[in-house]
């Protein structure tokens, strides 16, 4: 077919079968992202999903001022667990200092130094899924947590909890 170059816009390689695919062609991806960047714009889903402004935008758009529907919640005050504090776990976690909320965090290696400093509590990953209002997901994937949001973790969440993937 012609093709010479797959690039990946992406961190890691999880998601190509690379045994097959560099058989055939040259697999590259982007080496590292600004995890301000990412941290942002995962922010920015969660204002956009709980405040709908996607759908306050096409309502606009068609002269409809209307707010029914609207109702979102308060993050001031709700639990965020984080999953994954790297770069980007950490800088989202920074971000979200400043909203007033109680943050819980998972990682296999938790950095306890950066915990103190960003008032973050690590624990469980099932007491991050019973008490988070808010997930957000910032982990590459591995064996170990392929999977890791299924029928059993969904069971341990509160109902209308917000689950966030931007890793």
């Amino acid at each position: 077919v012609g093709v010479k170059l797959l690039l990946l816009r992406c961190a890691g390689f999880n998601n190509v079968d690379l045994g097959a695919a560099c058989k055939h062609l040259k697999v590259v991806h982007v080496p590292k992202y600004s995890p301000y960047a990412v941290a942002e714009y995962t922010l920015g889903l969660l204002l956009c999903l709980n405040r709908h402004l996607h759908r306050a935008f096409c309502r606009i758009r068609e002269n409809n001022f209307s707010i029914n529907g609207f109702l979102g919640f308060d993050l001031h005050g709700k639990t965020f667990g984080i999953v994954g504090t790297g770069k980007i776990g950490l800088t989202f976690a920074q971000i979200l200092g400043g909203f007033g909320v109680r943050i819980l965090a998972f990682d296999p290696f938790p950095n306890q130094k950066a915990a103190a400093e960003l008032k973050m509590e690590f624990v469980p990953l099932e007491t991050l899924y019973r008490e988070s209002d808010v997930i957000s997901l910032h982990c590459p994937l591995t064996a170990e947590n392929r999977y890791m949001i299924n029928p059993d973790a969904l069971d341990m969440m509160k109902n209308g909890v917000f689950i966030l993937n931007t890793s």
